[in-house]
């Protein structure tokens, strides 16, 4: 039987979201849903990675990200974004709005944009890589704004540096 495109998608890039979920639960990050903590923030510990966090988009709406870190012991507020692109197809059409998205909407200062997969277009990934390292299109009213672009290498190498 043959699987949608659009389902073999779903799944790849939930494998993604594993490995972040994985990484930073195995380091003693509690993983919660966002709308969870909300109800009753201090039920939960201050080593937190939220999931399916929300942020008002560029066109005004209700948009959500994968996820958000809180570390008290860190000193993190960090956005995660992933895109996962295995074959050919239109999620390297949506990293320049990922990116704007993360430059212009997403209210934290510091931002990992986590894509992966060998599957996007020539060009995608060293354009994203680009914006990021040149600051493009981040507002002169946000300084402290820090757009990083990983791997799922770079990911954990972060992360391993980070918690010592």
């Amino acid at each position: 039987m043959s699987q949608s495109q659009g389902g073999k998608a779903n799944r790849t890039g939930s494998v993604l979201e594993a490995i972040v979920t994985s990484t930073l639960s195995t380091h003693g990050f509690e993983v919660v849903l966002y709308r969870e903590y909300q109800k009753e923030p201090t039920r939960y510990g201050t080593e937190l990675l939220l999931r399916n966090v929300p942020y008002t988009t560029l066109y005004g709406t209700r948009g959500f990200t994968e996820f958000l870190i809180r570390s008290e012991r860190y000193n993190l507020e960090t956005r995660i974004e992933c895109k996962w692109q295995q074959s050919a197809g239109s999620v390297d059409e949506k990293l320049p709005y990922t990116y704007l998205s993360c430059a212009e909407s997403v209210p934290e200062d510091d931002i990992i944009i986590l894509i992966d997969g060998d599957g996007f277009r020539d060009g995608a990934k060293s354009w994203i890589r680009e914006a990021a390292a040149q600051r493009r299109y981040i507002p002169a009213e946000c300084p402290g704004k820090s757009i990083k672009v990983m791997s799922s290498t770079e990911f954990l190498t972060w992360v391993n540096n980070m918690i010592k």
